[in-house]
């Protein structure tokens, strides 16, 4: 695992998000309460992207397509595909329980670093 400069601090403000590219992988950056987070842009559920996903009170980033919901501090499952009831049942049979992916995230010279 190595240290990747992704994006110059500035450009993360409180209460945003941001997509970088670190090699293949695309991470989703956010800035929420004063903290930095890095997770993978994709839900462990369907593979599909988190970016518009809606961030709780509890820290919690809730997958826009399906529902399924992810600490952001821990990546573990707070939610498996519950919505809607009949489709998210099926849904939820069709992958295991996955933990979202969360990354080691630091700023060192005004920049943000991710670690993979």
């Amino acid at each position: 695992m190595s240290w990747n400069k992704v994006l110059p601090e500035k450009d993360l403000p409180e209460g945003s998000r941001k997509v970088v590219k670190v090699g293949e992988q695309s991470v989703l950056l956010l800035r929420y309460e004063n903290k930095l987070r890095a997770v993978t842009n994709k839900c462990p559920h369907l593979s599909l992207p988190l970016f518009k996903g809606n961030i709780t009170e509890d820290n919690t980033i809730v997958c826009p397509w399906h529902h399924s919901a992810f600490d952001l501090d821990t990546g573990d499952v707070k939610a498996w595909s519950p919505w809607p009831p009949v489709v998210g049942k099926i849904l939820a049979c069709l992958t295991k329980e996955k933990a979202l992916t969360v990354y080691p995230v630091k700023i060192e010279d005004d920049n943000i670093w991710v670690q993979l």
